[in-house]
């Protein structure tokens, strides 16, 4: 049984997104989210009744800007992971200049059969599955010392 014999057979596509939503900061870490799960899918290979199931194994983030991150799960929130905002995960990415990113995720899984015994045979290789579509945009962020809120003196730096 080879990658070939299961060309029928496709994952799902997984899911992409971001914190925070849609945007970052220059220098600061934004946390890139994918979401794949186990997927079993019936059917025929070669006139025997199969189940194929595929694993998620790996998480290929395109950035957007020349660079990749590779992980083995598609991230956590920071909430999740206890974390605050802005501070670095397994797949987060600090952007180096402002602008807007397309982003994207490639989803590796095993692939692995089940002729109706119980039985997994492993496939080898990796299947894929893509998701695209997700815009960073990239933005600086200045502070000023101020002496009073923007509610004090709407007209103050910043406000």
């Amino acid at each position: 049984m080879t990658l070939a014999d299961l060309a029928s057979f496709r994952p799902a596509q997984p899911t992409l997104g971001g914190e925070p939503a849609g945007f970052g900061v220059v220098g600061m870490p934004t946390n890139l989210l994918a979401s794949a799960s186990e997927q079993r899918i019936p059917g025929t290979v070669l006139g025997w009744d199969v189940t194929v199931r595929f694993v998620p194994v790996a998480y290929v983030f395109d950035n957007g800007d020349g660079t990749t991150t590779r992980a083995s799960t598609g991230g956590a929130s920071w909430t999740a992971l206890g974390q605050g905002q802005f501070t670095p995960t397994a797949t987060s990415h600090a952007y180096r200049a402002r602008g807007t990113y397309p982003v994207s995720v490639t989803v590796e899984y095993e692939a692995s059969v089940d002729f109706g015994s119980g039985t997994w045979r492993t496939v080898p290789g990796v299947v894929r599955a893509e998701a695209t579509g997700y815009g960073v945009r990239v933005v600086e962020v200045r502070t000023a010392l101020v002496d009073r809120t923007c509610v004090e003196d709407p007209t103050g730096p910043g406000c």
